[in-house]
């Protein structure tokens, strides 16, 4: 029996491998075959990726999932584990095949996905002890489009967590149906953290500003990735702007899910917006230093070492917070 709040975090969600093939190439059909650079079988999901980085920021990270008893199951629990995440829950179901994403990189950064659902479809509220909303601080929700069993039950999820004390966040990751319907989620969020155009999509304002404040009247703080022009944070009249830092980029693959991570370990620190943006930044920056989404995730003193080095004058405060 868990004690009260022995965890900061819940994540309910995908279990799947992300093949990454890298190339300045483009797939012919009728039987061509063309060379690509390189090609690596890494952990993904975006709520696996999320765990883990959150994890790795020092973070008690519950998370609830089913995978299929094969060779990719198999990867994404080690991978979790090694990572610090409680996989002890995840349910392994031999009928099942796990997910996987094949990413299709380019040398201009952009990318085309390819996912073949298999155990991700399975992933229902079934999979969570309601226990859990009295032993956990916080409830992050990621990709609710493509967690088709998880999506009907996400708002009495987060209704559940609320009511029990928690916080909760949601990152909804593009929609594949572009219809981008979320009916009563937003009564129950805490943070929303699209990146830009998932903004756009999900405010129907295509102007920044616009979108910004018409999201600002369903959820309390907005935290906005805007790739190479930084991050945007928004709660009540404020706003803040914080700019990208500056690496050497190998690969953008979970950047996103990793600045999510970077972003609640500081306000569940009690760090305060500009804060949470920095350290989101700097854990986005870090893990993109290297390929696959896994890979590159700092923890605190490698995300201050970053900003130590860049902004120096905001680190003294982010130190304090780590306790």
């Amino acid at each position: 029996m868990m004690s009260r709040r022995d965890y900061d975090l819940l994540v309910v969600g995908e279990l799947n491998v992300d093949i990454l093939v890298k190339g300045d190439v483009e797939p012919v059909f009728g039987q061509v075959e063309k060379l690509v650079d390189s090609l690596q079988v890494c952990g993904g999901g975006s709520a696996a990726i999320f765990a883990a980085g959150a994890a790795r920021m020092g973070l008690q990270v519950l998370f609830a999932s089913i995978v299929g008893d094969d060779l990719f199951g198999r990867l994404m629990l080690d991978l979790m584990r090694s990572a610090g995440v409680d996989v002890s829950h995840v349910v392994v179901e031999p009928a099942l095949a796990t997910g996987a994403t094949i990413h299709l990189l380019r040398e201009d950064g952009d990318r085309a996905m390819l996912t073949d659902l298999g155990s991700i479809a399975h992933v229902t509220l079934d999979l969570v002890d309601p226990d859990w909303y009295y032993a956990v601080r916080h409830l992050h929700v990621a990709s609710p489009f493509l967690l088709q069993g998880l999506y009907p039950s996400m708002p009495d999820m987060m209704r559940s967590a609320k009511r029990a004390g928690m916080t909760v966040s949601m990152d909804t990751n593009w929609d594949p149906t572009e219809g981008w319907h979320l009916p009563e989620f937003y009564e129950h969020m805490d943070i929303l953290m699209p990146n830009e155009n998932e903004l756009a999509a999900l405010s129907g304002q295509p102007e920044l500003g616009a979108a910004i404040d018409a999201m600002l009247e369903r959820v309390p703080i907005l935290a906005v990735k805007r790739g190479a022009d930084g991050a945007l944070g928004a709660q009540g009249s404020a706003q803040i702007e914080t700019p990208v830092y500056a690496v050497d980029v190998q690969d953008t693959t979970g950047a996103g899910d990793t600045f999510d991570a970077g972003f609640l370990a500081a306000w569940l620190a009690g760090g305060t917006l500009h804060q949470s943006l920095l350290l989101a930044s700097a854990c986005a920056a870090l893990t993109m230093t290297q390929v696959g989404g896994f890979n590159g995730q700092p923890g605190w003193e490698e995300a201050l070492a970053l900003i130590e080095s860049q902004t120096p004058e905001h680190a003294l405060g982010l130190r304090a917070l780590q306790g």
